[in-house]
Order: structure tokens, then C-alpha cells, then sequence
């Protein structure tokens, strides 16, 4: 039992982290159990409230910009959940911020830019391909590219090309992009040298502090508000309650700031670790959970609508990547990139 649990844990990983050595690669084989965390019991989906219909739920997309009738009922997303907030492993005992009021993220939704959205193939590198590298590769399948922007924990944390000239230079050749924060990760991280950077004692507070980096440096490379900020947390055991309480708090004080300072906050790890654990914190009603998701499951067909542990309405329409291969090398124009491959429909950066 042991040996399958540690196995669901590394079905993918992040592709900041292909140059760690010895790391496993992803299973082939997906994992369709809805089981949740140890002790925490799910209520039947019949009884819970439709969050699809409430302004940036996780199930669902955000309401129409404007639609003030949208806003009405924020308390159902904001309020406690059928199983209160102290369910194991899903939040702190008391939410470390106050909800509502006139600055409350659901609120500030009406007045952010629309999203703007890409729907087909992308593709994810380390380090930021040189901007002929790119125009050559527009002979290629791929119409977005994910860009390691900031964060402490990237593998590629030298950039020398990325910046806002970059940015500008993609664009111009039509290029959509996605921008990854690799953050501090999960004190129960499966593996890797990102164990040096791990979450500390004070998880909400320090997801609020790379929240605002994260904006900084989005800001610094020209990426506009309303823009998508990628949250990258590799595979950890989510089953362990005290990890897992740890690193949503994190991950909900990330998504709070971010969306607080007018972007959109999206979550990316394996399907079977941090994106099953999002799940079971959105069947149980938790706020402040990311608005985009981006799961990793390797060696499957590209797909976004039939991931195992995600339910059809979660994070839909608009608001799902699948990342279905990782580390392959492809050429195209006469260059050659070690790449992941990703289906996109959800939103991409807005470049000034």
C-alpha cells in the first residue's frame, strides 16, 4: 500500500524541475479513486451549493465583467463550508484575513480586464529561448509558451534574456504566453534539490509575501493586470494532513494576493498530488483557491475534460491546462528545445 501511494504522489512533475538528477518520472498509469485526505469526510456533491454560479469559484467560470447580479450572492463562497473550515488538511482554524468588504477579491473581479483566453498547443521550457529561437519556431505546432518569470525555487533562476524587451519581441511574433512562478514548495515534497525551499512555519503570511514578488516581477517584465500568474508547487504527499493544512494555507495566502492586486491566480502540479488536493479543498467548499488549474499527467493523450481526479464542472470553462509530456526534444526551424507539451484553454499573460 505504501509503494502505491508513493507512486500516485509522482504521477508528474513540474518542468522546473528536469534538471534536478534522479528524480522519477511520472506513471503512466492514471489514478481515478476519488479518495480524499485521512478523516476528511466529502459530502455528496448533491449537497452542496453550485459554486459555478458565484464570481471566481474554482467550479466554474467567473461571471460576465460588470454583471453586478453575478456579485449578489459572494457569502456562499466566502462563508464556511458544510464541513467549516477546520476539516483536516483543508485550512488554518481561523482564515488569516477578514472576507467581504468593499476590497474583497470577489468584488474586485468586476473591475479587472477581461481575460484574454488561447485555446490549442503550448509548449514550457526552462530557461527562455532567445527571441530568433522563437521566431523560428512559429513553423511549429504551438501557438503559447510558458516562461519561468520569478520565484525562489526555479531550476533555470538565470534568465538573461527574460524581460520586458522579451516579452514585448514573443508577442509581436504572436506568440500567447504563461508565466510560472516556482514559489517555495511543500514541506512534504516528494523529492528533488527543491527541498531547500521548502514552506515555513508561517505558511499564510509567507504565500502573501510571494504573492506580492510574484506581482512585482510580473509587473517588472511588462505582464499587465488581469493576466494569469501561474503558481508551480511540484508533487507532495497530500495525504499527510499537517503538510497538507501547511501548503494550502501557503498556496490560499498566494491566491489571495495575487487576485488582491488584479491578476489571476493558477495552480500547477501533478494530477495526483496538489491538483487532487485542490479538488478535495473545492468539493469542501474552501475560498481562496486558484482560479486556473494546470495539471501534469504524462504519457496520456492531451486531454481537458476527462482528467480523473478533476469533476467535469471544476475549473471549466476556460480555465484548465493539461501538460501530457515532459523533457522531449523537438526541432523546429533548426533550433532544437527539451520541452513539456501542454493543452491550453484558459487565459494567457496581456503584455504592454
Amino acid at each position: 500500500m505504501g509503494l502505491v501511494l508513493f507512486l500516485m504522489a509522482l504521477t508528474a512533475l513540474p518542468a522546473s524541475a528536469r534538471t534536478e538528477s534522479g528524480v522519477p518520472r511520472p506513471s503512466p498509469t492514471p489514478d481515478s479513486r476519488p479518495d480524499a485526505l485521512p478523516g476528511l469526510a466529502l459530502p455528496d456533491l448533491a449537497t452542496l451549493r453550485d459554486l459555478a454560479t458565484f464570481p471566481d469559484s474554482a467550479l466554474g467560470d467567473a461571471p460576465a465583467l460588470g454583471d453586478a447580479s453575478a456579485l449578489g450572492d459572494a457569502s456562499a463562497l466566502g462563508g464556511a463550508s458544510a464541513l467549516g473550515d477546520r476539516a483536516p488538511g483543508l485550512a488554518p482554524a481561523a482564515d488569516p484575513a477578514p472576507a467581504g468588504g468593499p476590497s474583497s477579491p470577489e468584488l474586485l473581479l468586476a473591475s479587472l480586464p477581461k481575460p484574454r483566453i488561447f485555446r490549442g498547443l503550448a509548449f514550457d521550457t526552462c530557461m527562455a529561448p532567445s527571441l530568433d529561437t522563437m521566431r523560428r519556431w512559429r513553423a511549429s505546432k504551438y501557438g503559447a509558451v510558458g516562461v519561468y518569470y520569478g520565484g525562489r525555487g526555479r531550476a533555470c533562476a538565470h534568465q538573461p534574456r527574460l524581460g520586458h524587451r522579451w516579452m514585448r519581441g514573443v508577442q509581436r511574433l504572436g506568440w500567447r504566453v504563461l508565466p510560472v512562478y516556482v514559489g517555495s514548495q511543500s514541506p512534504c515534497i516528494v523529492g528533488g534539490r527543491k527541498k531547500s525551499h521548502r514552506i515555513g512555519r508561517h505558511a499564510w503570511s509567507q504565500g502573501v509575501k510571494e504573492g506580492r514578488d510574484a506581482v512585482r516581477r510580473a509587473r517588472a517584465v511588462g505582464i499587465r493586470s488581469g493576466s494569469p500568474l501561474y503558481l508551480d508547487m511540484e508533487a507532495y504527499w497530500y495525504r499527510h494532513k499537517k503538510c497538507a493544512r501547511t501548503t494550502l494555507a501557503f498556496v490560499r495566502g498566494w491566491d489571495r494576493q495575487v487576485r488582491t492586486k488584479g491578476y489571476m491566480p493558477g495552480f500547477y502540479s501533478s494530477a495526483d498530488s496538489g491538483v487532487r488536493h485542490m479538488q478535495v479543498a473545492a468539493r469542501a467548499g474552501v475560498r481562496d483557491l486558484p482560479s486556473v488549474i494546470w495539471f501534469a499527467r504524462w504519457h496520456t493523450r492531451p486531454r481537458l475534460s476527462r482528467e480523473p481526479v478533476l469533476l467535469r464542472s471544476a475549473w471549466s470553462p476556460q480555465r484548465r491546462i493539461h501538460q501530457y509530456a515532459g523533457n522531449v526534444k523537438e526541432r523546429h526551424g533548426g533550433r532544437t528545445l527539451v520541452i513539456d507539451r501542454n493543452l491550453v484553454h484558459a487565459p494567457v499573460a496581456r503584455i504592454r
